[in-house]
């Protein structure tokens, strides 16, 4: 049957959650095509404010890579506006010309920021706060500038406020309310939370009217705030975060109904039922919602619809409120200011930074505002959306769940006291029960398999505790099993250690093999497992089995680096890190006549040739007669090394020839993860040896090997294996880690994983202690590496598909 066509207009997290849904409920049903106005794949607005502050980086933040779209067939036109809806040929298109049909539309056009009409609102500096662009427009601030002011007080700006401060800028707080976040917390709270902030160097100045924004004396950006009453505030950066506004103009122009937001009905649908609408562009019974949970509710309800179930209604949301600001706990629901006839209970300790307000109403509890103190905000919720009678808890209400009734036994362990109808996580309405199904039927061990296959904890984290209390009253003591334990993924009951026995055993040679006779229930597999089929079979059993492109990721694929723009980098291998003139004109005249917008040395001593075309990619290959970095797989990347004996006064070793030895031995490998080594010719470690998979240093009697470092998000320091004489014994020594690594290793693990998995004794066992053991692991691995193809000059041998860098053509009658 052919399928129909999906256009879905806004990359966003409501607008691809709803794909996800959809692609769980009738993963065949359409031909789905998305335009993202941005660069980047879907990533999580609501950790924006983490990035700001330098606790995470966009990659943390990424819902859905490249690769997620690729693997369920989805045509993705990133840094794409659509510009019309032609709803009577029922196609879209967008500013560039691209032009796609329909069946069904989904509009996720999100909302727009809404910016002061004041003087100077368009000088330079003077941004708002919604996406990846603001945020690294205001990092790159931070760097340059001293003086931020930020106008509004809400959620939005308190942490962009903070996050600047943490970044080293003098900020002040402009905000028009007589307390901050005034929509959210009552004024006993609020003044709580100023104080923090102040505590931490961010200014307040309440109740202030904004006249213009001054210009420098070049008149080429901002300089300062003018407001009402004539105060100046010094101003190198301006943020905008006075409220936002649902984006409607594509709607509008297309002659969608839209009245503060786009009309929709209990089914998403708009006034044209083959357009839908969800996020924060949709208007739902005269609501508009700015916060995830809703708009994840939302989603799933669309989903339903666009599935052709026709079932489930959207009614509406009752939402909570959080600060994400680390530090700092406020939580806020329903009607805490009170009114006629409401109760009020409140609960003060100023010493403990702790304030509690709860609004009762004809025994119910109808809103709260607590602040410093929110272990219990979830139980709150609950209480406040279920409508519980509290008359019988009412004494005890104030302090907690656990001090209610028998629970106490249950001391501080909220999960235990959960019932499993109780929500977790709010942001993807995730209740304990099914957290708790999704671990024992599906074998999850880690955190992040409980994102992953629940969607709890994946958005703005708050729930994160919860959901470690119920791993571990799950688990007991295996909560911090390894992940070897678990199931590939959810195509297979097998998992890693079954799947590799299982190749070397019966010698297996294709994936086909694999999930024959290891009964996979997904006969193709997912984009989980063929990877890893893929290379535990290459792995096992070189020059034999096959290599199936088609299950690697688009790097190793296309033999380069995708970026966020889709353009792709090349980096050219330097052995060691050496180069000569002749290699750098080649570089050069390459950047010249490709028109190369960035070149850049790495971290590991090589060049970066960034903004590469897909289809010119052979051709720069072809020009720079380089052999590849493969510094895009999981394989070999790069040996760093210093100048050593060779040049150093220093020095002790030749670390130059030891490190280009290395590199060469290693041409051609892969393996669970990317591996780096690093050379240095004596104790000063210039080449950070001890952060790599494999650390060399040398020593006045000859050189000492560190396993198992990593210079990643979270640095961890290699761990001393043994001290050789010889430059042979360095080859076979670390050649031997490295394929016991290969051999073991679960795909995606790096080699501190490894070894904290199989321990160091381990690794000491097999490598120091089994002489031939070591030379048998020596032997294997050079035997697997050998004629190892370069993917750059031998397409064929290497298994590239050629037909992948040539462009697409569309031909329109």
């Amino acid at each position: 049957m052919k399928k129909m066509k999906l256009v879905l207009i806004g990359n966003g997290m409501a607008g691809v959650r709803t794909l996800e849904e959809l692609l769980k409920i009738a993963p065949d049903l359409y031909d789905i095509t998305v335009f993202g106005a941005e660069p980047h794949p879907n990533y999580n607005r609501i950790l924006l404010s983490p990035v700001l502050a330098g606790e995470q980086n966009l990659e943390q933040i990424i819902l859905n890579d490249l690769d997620w779209y690729e693997s369920n067939q989805i045509r993705l036109h990133l840094n794409k506006t659509v510009v019309k809806i032609d709803r009577k040929a029922r196609e879209v298109i967008a500013e560039d010309g691209t032009v796609e049909p329909y069946d069904r539309l989904l509009l996720a056009t999100g909302s727009l920021p809404f910016i002061l009409p004041v003087p100077g609102k368009d000088l330079p500096g003077v941004i708002a706060y919604r996406d990846i662009k603001d945020t690294n427009e205001m990092i790159a601030a931070a760097k340059d500038y001293q003086h931020a002011v930020v106008i509004g007080g809400g959620l939005l700006g308190l942490e962009a406020a903070n996050g600047l401060r943490t970044r080293g800028m003098k900020v002040t707080v402009i905000h028009l309310a007589d307390w901050l976040m005034e929509r959210q917390l009552d004024s006993v709270a609020a003044n709580l939370l100023q104080t923090s902030l102040e505590s931490r160097g961010i200014d307040f100045r309440l109740k202030a009217h904004t006249e213009a924004l001054l210009p420098n004396k070049e008149g080429t950006r901002v300089a300062a705030v003018r407001l009402k009453d004539g105060t100046e505030i010094s101003a190198d950066l301006v943020v905008m975060a006075a409220g936002i506004k649902p984006n409607t103009a594509l709607a509008e122009s297309a002659r969608i109904h839209c009245s503060r937001g786009v009309i929709v009905n209990d089914t998403m649908q708009t006034f044209d039922p083959l357009v839908y609408a969800v996020g924060e562009c949709a208007n739902h019974r005269g609501a508009v919602y700015g916060l995830v949970a809703p708009l994840f509710e939302q989603a799933k309800v669309c989903a339903n619809h666009l599935a052709e179930y026709g079932i489930a209604r959207y009614l509406g949301s009752f939402t909570s409120t959080k600060l994400k600001v680390t530090g700092i706990d406020l939580f806020s629901a329903g009607n805490f200011m009170g009114g006629e006839g409401c109760d009020e209970i409140t609960l003060a300790d100023p010493g403990s930074n702790v304030y509690k307000k709860l609004v009762l109403k004809d025994d119910k509890l109808i809103g709260a505002c607590v602040y410093g103190d929110t272990a219990d905000s979830t139980w709150y919720f609950k209480l406040l959306r279920e409508e519980k009678n509290i008359a019988s808890i009412r004494d005890s209400l104030i302090f907690g769940e656990t001090n209610i009734g028998d629970v106490g036994h249950e001391g501080h362990n909220k999960a235990a006291a959960m019932a499993d109808g109780d929500e977790v996580c709010g942001c993807n309405g995730v209740s304990k029960g099914r957290i708790v199904k999704a671990i024992k039927e599906e074998g999850l061990f880690t955190l992040d398999d409980v994102r992953k296959c629940t969607k709890a904890s994946a958005s703005c984290g708050s729930c994160t505790g919860l959901v470690e209390q119920i791993l571990m009253n799950c688990l007991g003591t295996n909560y911090s099993e390894t992940p070897a334990k678990k199931a590939m993924c959810a195509c297979t009951d097998s998992s890693h250690e079954d799947v590799r026995v299982a190749i070397r055993e019966h010698k297996y040679l294709t994936q086909q093999q694999i999930r024959e006779n290891l009964g996979w229930r997904t006969p193709s597999g997912c984009a989980s497992c063929r990877p890893a089929l893929n290379y535990y079979l290459i792995s096992t059993w070189p020059h034999e089995a096959i290599d199936d492109p088609q299950s690697r990721f688009i790097n190793e694929r296309a033999h380069a680096n995708i970026q966020k723009d889709g353009t792709y980098s090349v980096v050219p291998r330097m052995w060691g890190g050496l180069t000569n003139s002749s290699e750098l004109r080649r570089i050069a005249d390459v950047a010249d006549k490709y028109n190369v917008p960035t070149v850049k040395v790495t971290g590991g001593q090589r060049i970066d040739l960034l903004g590469i075309k897909k289809e010119d990619l052979p051709a720069v290959w072809k020009d720079l007669g380089m052999p590849s970095g493969h510094a895009y797989g999981k394989s070999i990347r790069t040996v760093k090394t210093c100048v050593g004996s060779e040049h150093c006064r220093f020095g002790t070793q030749l670390s130059m020839n030891m490190g280009v030895a290395l590199e060469r031995m290693l041409f051609g490998m892969y393996s669970p993860h990317k591996v780096k080594l690093a050379v240095s010719g004596c104790p000063r470690n210039c080449a950070e040896a001890g952060i790599k998979d494999v650390g060399v240093i040398g020593v006045d009697s000859g050189w000492e090997i560190y396993v198992a470092g990593n210079g990643g998000i979270k640095t961890e320091v290699a761990e001393f294996l043994c001290k050789v004489k010889t430059d042979e014994e360095v080859r076979e020594y670390s050649g031997a880690f490295i394929q016991l690594y290969r051999e073991e290793g679960w795909y995606l693990e790096r080699t501190v994983h490894y070894v904290q998995r199989v321990g160091l004794d381990y690794v000491k066992k097999r490598i120091l202690e089994d002489a031939q053991g070591r030379s048998d692991l020596y032997d294997r691995l050079l035997f697997a590496l050998k004629d190892a193809p370069d993917p750059w000059k031998d397409f064929e041998k290497a298994g590239v598909d050629t037909r992948q860098f040539q462009p697409i053509t569309v031909q329109t009658t």
